[in-house]
């Protein structure tokens, strides 16, 4: 017998089919079927006609033609004919062979079962039903007709006639229940191949639910699953959890420089190394984009979080390799600990970014611990920032006036336009509060722009005044440079309220000098095409190139405060003081010192050479129109 292919699933499936099988393995079984009962009949048939039974041999070849009529249909397609065909024919025949010789006790009675058999392989449950109700009654008909004295069966003596019908009988059924055994059997197989493969579906889903796809590493949900079993574990001994949180340094700009492929190497290094510089029970997962998360679980105090922080730092410095490309990082590292820091993982979580924060702000590099203090920064900012919108249309912000003062003959020659804020429930929130969160959050856009054109409506306002020939200085964020519109800003700001460009000098501080310099290069020079003056607030502090100062094209250095006000305390901030002025003088750059509060340090200013002046002593920051009731005397050389 040759071996059927696995049965396949119907997509359409009768639901009154006995069996799951399609068509062409129910054609292929009726074909095994047909040449079985063929064959079966012919022997039957032909040992009845050698005993002298022609009626019984009639019978059978009757039967015979059934049947092959039966395998013709099915070879013209029409399988559910051929099928009801056959096991009606073997039926009937089996019935009228009982019929007309033994009755209940021929062997005939053998091929009930048998069809029964085939007709849950190869048919409809309703046949199924009505071939068993046929045989049902056709056996009590018989038993009737034998009990009511109507029709009496001769039982014949056994013989080999007998034994030739029933061993033909028991060949096919046995053939017939081993190809359903195989079936089944193959059925099994594809269910368990399937139920595998359905696993394996699940597993890969269940991986890819708690893996990073690039790293391999355990995703966030799968380092809170593993944080909260070592929760348990420590809340039960005693012990501590370390949520260590590590942040790339400027990973934006290896995708910037190198491209994103690069980028996902040095992740992927990057991951490695951590995996290889932790212990055993500890975990490394990854966030997402360049962030890690260790798990440190079973901690006795915090001294072992901080070692591991220490080596991750050192270990993370070492160069990584890209296509034999040297790629040198650093990491921020923030640390929140469980239970001090937050009895949940979401909790100790958010304080651990917080710290990765204030770890960057404090130079990157370096790891620190979260402490209550952070957390208040944290929502302090939240609530500046929050407020700081719709600040400008509710009328909070005002411009306070501070003077700019010529050393030499004490003249009013300009001053610098300080932004203040007088917020309706706080009052007056310093400049040093709200800039830096500004700044962070990109408000300090805006607020620059309202800056600088309320600046220009002034210095409008003192055209025909007393007041008409000073310089007004204004502050410029780093931020506004990198937007990369702010040439554009102040020519509109410029040409909206009709200001000459040498009334407004713009402020940049010294730092953002080091912020993609070329950049600044050329948006100062298109300030300076526009005619503004340019001049560095708080010099000295360490961060510039002294060989930009001439590329900058700047008009003027203001010594930062820090140096000036201990003049007369360190002789080493004269030196630098007077380094500066001189260096100044030699690049004909026009020196300012900030922060004079006493008069000793405006005497030690002038006497080292610095042509101007701002601070206390010589006038403080105020609203316009003391500005003008004050300083209105000193636009003029004191006597």
């Amino acid at each position: 017998m040759s071996s059927a292919p696995p049965p396949s699933p119907l997509p359409d499936l009768d639901p009154d089919l006995p069996t799951q099988v399609d068509m062409p393995l129910r054609s292929k079984r009726l074909v095994q079927l047909a040449r079985l009962v063929l064959l079966g009949l012919f022997v039957a048939g032909l040992t009845t006609a050698l005993s002298g039974d022609w009626v019984t041999a009639r019978m059978l070849a009757g039967g015979f033609a059934l049947v092959g009529a039966s395998t013709l249909m099915n070879r013209f397609g029409a399988t559910e004919l051929a099928s009801v065909c056959i096991l009606w024919s073997l039926t009937l025949l089996a019935t009228t062979v009982m019929a007309f010789n033994q009755g209940l006790y021929s062997p005939a009675v053998l091929i009930f079962p048998c069809v029964l058999v085939i007709a849950n392989m190869l048919t409809r449950l309703r046949h199924f039903l009505l071939l068993l109700g046929f045989m049902l009654v056709a056996m009590t008909l018989m038993t009737w007709a034998e009990v009511s004295g109507l029709h009496h069966f001769s039982v014949a003596a056994p013989g080999w006639a007998q034994w030739v019908y029933a061993a033909v009988i028991l060949v096919v059924f046995a053939v017939m229940v081993a190809m359903l055994a195989g079936d089944l059997r193959r059925a099994l197989k594809a269910l368990q191949a399937e139920v595998l493969r359905v696993n394996q579906a699940t597993e890969k889903i269940r991986y890819q639910a708690t893996h990073d796809a690039l790293t391999g590493l355990p995703n966030r949900v799968a380092s809170q699953m593993i944080a909260e079993r070592a929760m348990s574990y420590a809340s039960h001994h005693g012990r501590q959890v370390a949520l260590v949180y590590v942040n790339i340094d400027n990973f934006k700009h290896v995708n910037d420089s190198l491209g994103h492929r690069a980028g996902d190497e040095l992740l992927r290094q990057a991951a490695a190394r951590l995996q290889a510089n932790t212990r055993g029970r500890d975990t490394v997962a990854r966030l997402g984009g360049d962030e890690f998360l260790l798990l440190l679980s079973d901690l006795g105090d915090a001294n072992e979080a901080a070692a591991m922080a220490s080596h991750v730092l050192a270990v993370m410095v070492e160069p990584f390799q890209f296509e034999s490309l040297p790629i040198g990082i650093s990491c921020s590292i923030g640390i929140a600990l469980f239970p001090g820091d937050g009895r949940d993982f979401e909790s100790a979580m958010q304080k651990a970014n917080i710290a990765m924060h204030h770890a960057k702000e404090a130079g990157r590099n370096v790891f620190r611990f979260f402490d209550e203090r952070m957390n208040a920064n944290m929502l302090e900012d939240l609530n500046i920032s929050t407020s700081l919108r719709g600040a400008i249309e509710r009328g909070e912000f005002k411009l306070h006036y501070q003077p700019l003062v010529d050393l030499a003959s004490g003249q009013l020659i300009g001053a610098e336009a300080l932004l203040r804020w007088e917020h309706p429930e706080r009052g007056n929130i310093p400049p040093g509060r709200f800039i830096p969160v500004a700044e962070r959050s990109g408000q300090v856009v805006e607020i620059g722009q309202w800056v600088l054109g309320e600046a220009c409506r002034q210095v409008r306002a003192w055209n025909g005044t007393p007041f008409d020939s000073l310089v007004l200085s204004v502050n410029v964020s780093t931020v506004q440079f990198k937007r990369g519109t702010l040439e554009s800003v102040v020519a509109a700001a410029l040409e909206r309220h009709g200001v000459p460009p040498g009334r407004i000098e713009l402020e940049v501080t010294e730092s953002a000098l080091i912020h993609d310099p070329e950049t600044f290069v050329e948006t100062l020079h298109g300030l300076k095409r526009l005619g503004l003056r340019l001049s560095i607030d708080d010099f000295g502090t360490g961060y510039s190139n002294l060989s930009y100062l001439q590329r900058f094209e700047i008009d003027k250095l203001k010594i930062d405060q820090s140096f000036v006000r201990r003049l007369s305390e360190r002789p080493q901030d004269r030196a630098i003081v007077r380094a500066i002025i001189q260096m100044a003088k030699s690049l004909n750059l026009v020196t300012t010192g900030e922060g004079i509060e006493d008069e000793a340090t405006l005497a030690h200013l002038i006497e080292l050479g610095c042509e101007q002046g701002q601070g206390f002593v010589l006038g403080r920051p105020t609203a316009v129109e003391d500005f003008e009731r004050q300083f209105a005397g000193l636009l003029k050389p004191l006597a």
